[in-house]
């Protein structure tokens, strides 16, 4: 079997950015979070974590370190998605980055009858935003910035996020559906 789940970034809109991807049932939540990293283009610097709702909700499911203040209740290296994930529409959620606080609603659309041995995306919407931007509300900021070449901030704003090509532009809605699965397939 196989899980097809639509992962959506939450408080980002215009462009929403969200994800579908099809998952090996036997992936653990550690190789989740590969695959939404790869798929969103983050670049997996920060911690993370799984819970049915968020924050104050249990199982925390992640990675355990000696730093840890507040144990995870299930390791995300040896929690398999098949022992959470067991009926359609079922809902969780996934933090990124604990300090620019990236949560994304986890939708479990579909359990499908085919085996998968490796993960897939069917399709997406959005950019990713660019790590260590200040969470939604300095996306959002940011793109405004981006908005107008003016801004005393525009050209400080290129540099840090890469654009060298004084024609280049920022492009929120870009997503290359290709290059994503060219990347999960490495996973």
């Amino acid at each position: 079997m196989a899980f097809q789940f639509k992962i959506q970034l939450k408080n980002v809109q215009n462009p929403p950015v969200w994800r579908k991807v099809i998952v090996p049932e036997s992936f653990t939540f550690e190789q989740f979070h590969r695959v939404i990293q790869e798929s969103f283009g983050w670049g997996n610097y920060h911690l993370f974590q799984f819970s049915p709702t968020g924050y104050g909700s249990e199982p925390v499911i992640a990675i355990p370190s000696n730093d840890d203040w507040e144990k995870p209740a299930l390791n995300a290296s040896k929690t398999k998605l098949s022992s959470i994930f067991n009926a359609e529409n079922q809902k969780f959620t996934y933090i990124y980055d604990f300090g620019d606080d990236w949560v994304h609603s986890i939708l479990l659309e579909s359990i499908l009858p085919d085996k998968a041995l490796k993960a897939f995306c069917l399709a997406g919407k959005g950019a990713c935003p660019p790590e260590d931007c200040g969470g939604p509300s300095g996306y959002e900021r940011m793109k405004g910035i981006l908005k107008d070449p003016k801004h005393k901030e525009y050209n400080e704003i290129k540099e840090w996020i890469g654009i060298e090509d004084v024609k280049d532009r920022f492009h929120p809605e870009a997503f290359d559906l290709d290059y994503v699965n060219e990347i999960l397939s490495e996973i």
